[in-house]
């Protein structure tokens, strides 16, 4: 029986799903007026491995992640530009699918962009306001009346007497309370707006997602995912408008991933200590990264330094090495056979992908021991499940990335093969002809020159390993 960590009810909980063998899941997405960074590659691969696990599971999963296409930031960054908002915007949401791509992130079943759902906040708001739970404030904002909604807090666990103005509250005179917040804000000079009942204006950032869910998932659903910062007061909210509008529970399981952090601090763009996921994919393999964030629970913090990156590509490059008596084609998972027993028990404990991760490498130890094609099938199979061992083991450990296998990043470079090269570098023929030349050397006894082939090609990230069916090459 999968079990789920529920924020709400702060303990592990029996997952049991409204409607037996389909889950209703949905994961707050990016604001998109910039690049991704690795905090928000941590929300893509953790849910993406949810995602997996659910259907692995044999359940029929609707899954929907969001777009944010409207918000203070983009207008803001729009006109620091010269652009539209909708070229913005479509230029970052273009930049957010090339990541999660080149990530192993599998796209959701519904991905709405928050423009395209006005008209279904606007009757969100509608009906809070004929609850008694909305009012247009003197300055033409409708706001919501914090007070006037039992259990405010229960998410969070933080009381209403607990909460301070300034505290991640916005003080405004025009509100009745500055514990209230913000559904629809009216109409300044320059900035998109929408028509309704209130004037003209657009929609605060908390009706977004509640009117995107219920009108995608129904007003009762059963998983809601975000990051860790999003508990509150974005997910607090979310519960009160939702509950105040339909009067019914609106999320059974409330799941938030740890934060990245970088020297002990939260990575963020707001303290300037971020990594985008296209520069670290300069770097690294992008499989890597996805190995990275997956081999810490997705609770825990993620300690991000190149050295935990280096520990991650070499801890990969095992596993790597271990499928090279794998079958090329795929293998379905045995679910009979013990590893594999294991590894479900680790994922349905609330998708503890440390625990699956230790497994795999049992069967890779086991696979270098027996060199049995079986125990490395059954190591690339169940790999997969988490979206891992998908290439074939020489083009991992050659740095290959293949154009459109979903591992592929513009922030590459090719080597006009059809091919990236992880971090550019030296191109296979290089390589190749380098061989050959320190092969010609060894005949010729020029052992001096052997060696110093050896040694160039090391300090191009190049290990040479000699057998004897001849020498082979991998990227370090």
């Amino acid at each position: 029986m999968l079990k789920i960590y529920n924020t709400i009810a702060r303990e592990k909980q029996e997952f049991v799903p409204i409607e037996a063998g389909k889950v209703k899941m949905y994961v707050c997405g990016m604001t998109v007026y910039d690049f991704c960074h690795l905090g928000h590659a941590r929300v893509l691969v953790v849910f993406d491995a949810v995602y997996r696990w659910l259907r692995a599971s044999g359940l029929d999963v609707t899954y929907v992640r969001n777009i944010t296409d409207i918000d203070d930031k983009i207008i803001r960054r729009a006109v620091e530009n010269g652009e539209t908002i909708g070229q913005l915007t479509d230029r970052f949401i273009a930049a957010m699918d090339e990541d999660a791509a080149a990530l192993g992130v599998q796209k959701p079943t519904h991905e709405p962009r928050a423009t395209e759902y006005v008209p279904q906040m606007l009757g969100l708001i509608g009906q809070l306001e004929a609850n008694g739970l909305a009012y247009k404030a003197a300055d033409g904002d409708v706001n919501f009346s914090v007070r006037k909604f039992p259990g405010y807090g229960r998410l969070s666990g933080k009381s209403l007497d607990d909460l301070r103005a300034g505290e991640r509250v916005e003080v405004d005179s025009a509100k009745q309370d500055p514990l209230d917040f913000v559904l629809w804000k009216h109409a300044k000079a320059g900035e998109p707006a929408w028509e309704s009942p209130w004037g003209a204006g657009r929609p605060g950032w908390h009706i977004e997602c509640s009117a995107m869910s219920s009108d995608l998932l129904g007003k009762h659903f059963d998983i809601h995912g975000g990051g860790q910062d999003l508990q509150f007061p974005h997910h607090e909210n979310e519960i009160a408008q939702s509950e105040g509008a339909h009067g019914c529970t609106f999320v059974n399981y409330w799941m938030h991933n740890g934060f990245v952090r970088v020297d002990d601090e939260k990575m963020s763009k707001s303290l300037g200590n971020f990594f985008t996921i296209r520069d670290v994919l300069k770097k690294y393999d992008a499989e890597v990264v996805r190995f990275f964030i997956l081999r810490a629970h997705y609770r825990s913090p993620l300690n991000y330094s190149d050295a935990h990156l280096d520990d991650a590509r070499q801890a990969l490059t095992r596993l790597y090495t271990a499928l090279k008596a794998a079958p090329a084609e795929a293998v379905a998972v045995d679910w009979n056979e013990a590893h594999a027993q294991r590894f479900q028990a680790a994922m349905d404990d609330d998708f503890n992908t440390p625990e699956a991760l230790a497994v795999l490498f049992d069967l890779a130890n086991e696979a270098n021991r027996s060199k049995d094609s079986a125990v490395a099938a059954q190591l690339k199979a169940l790999a997969g499940v988490l979206g891992l061992l998908a290439r074939s083991p020489e083009d991992y450990l050659k740095g290959r990335v293949v154009y459109g296998s979903g591992n592929a990043t513009m922030s590459l470079s090719g080597n006009g093969e059809g091919t990236l090269l992880v971090g550019g570098g030296i191109s296979e023929s290089d390589i190749e002809a380098r061989i050959q030349a320190r092969i010609d050397a060894k005949k010729a006894k020029n052992f001096a020159e052997a060696d110093r082939l050896r040694a160039e090609l090391l300090a191009a990230g190049i290990v040479l390993e000699d057998s004897a069916q001849g020498t082979t090459w991998r990227r370090a």
